[in-house]
C-alpha cells in the first residue's frame, strides 16, 4: 500500500484495526511510535547498486491500555510527517514487536488493516541464481557461471 492509499483509507474510516496475516490483532490501544522515510542504499548479489525508498511506521503497545488512535489523527499525523519531511508517494512499511522487530507491509481487506509477511528474494536472478546445471564439478565454477 502506498500513502495516499493509507490516507484515503483513512478518510472514511471510524476505527481503526490492525490485524496480522495470521489473525493476531494489534491491541486497539497501540500507539504509532514513529512515521519517516527510510531509503536504502545497495548492491545486489549480481553487482548492481540499488536504491529503496519506503514510508515506515512503527506501531508499539503500551501499558496505557485506555489509549485509542482514531483514524483522522493518523490522517493528520501523516499529513505532518508529508509535509514536514516532503515524504513522496512510497510503499509503506509497518515495524511492530514480534519476538524481533518485524518489517511487515500494509493492504486494506474488508475494513481492517492487514500487516502482512514480506520475502526476500534474489534481485539478479538471471545472474547468479540460474537453475544449477548438474554436469559441472563444484571446482569449475566461476562467479556469475549459473553453477552456484
Amino acid at each position: 500500500m502506498k500513502l495516499s492509499e493509507l490516507k484515503n483509507s483513512l478518510v472514511h474510516m471510524q476505527e481503526l484495526l490492525f490485524v496480522k496475516e495470521n489473525g493476531t490483532t494489534v491491541p486497539k490501544h497501540f500507539h504509532v511510535t514513529e512515521v519517516g522515510t527510510i531509503t536504502k542504499n545497495f548492491i545486489d548479489c549480481g553487482g548492481t547498486l540499488r536504491t529503496e525508498e519506503v514510508i515506515n511506521l512503527q506501531l508499539w503497545n503500551a501499558n496505557d491500555t485506555d489509549h485509542r488512535l482514531e483514524a483522522q489523527k493518523l490522517l493528520k499525523i501523516l499529513n505532518l510527517a508529508e509535509q514536514k519531511l516532503g515524504m513522496k508517494n512510497e510503499e509503506i512499511e509497518v515495524e511492530y514487536q514480534g519476538e524481533s522487530i518485524e518489517k511487515l507491509g500494509l493492504e486494506l481487506r474488508n475494513g481492517q488493516f492487514v500487516l502482512t509477511n514480506k520475502q526476500t528474494a534474489c534481485l539478479a536472478m538471471e545472474l547468479c541464481c540460474a537453475p544449477k546445471i548438474e554436469t559441472v564439478e563444484a571446482t569449475s565454477c566461476t562467479p556469475g557461471g549459473g553453477c552456484c
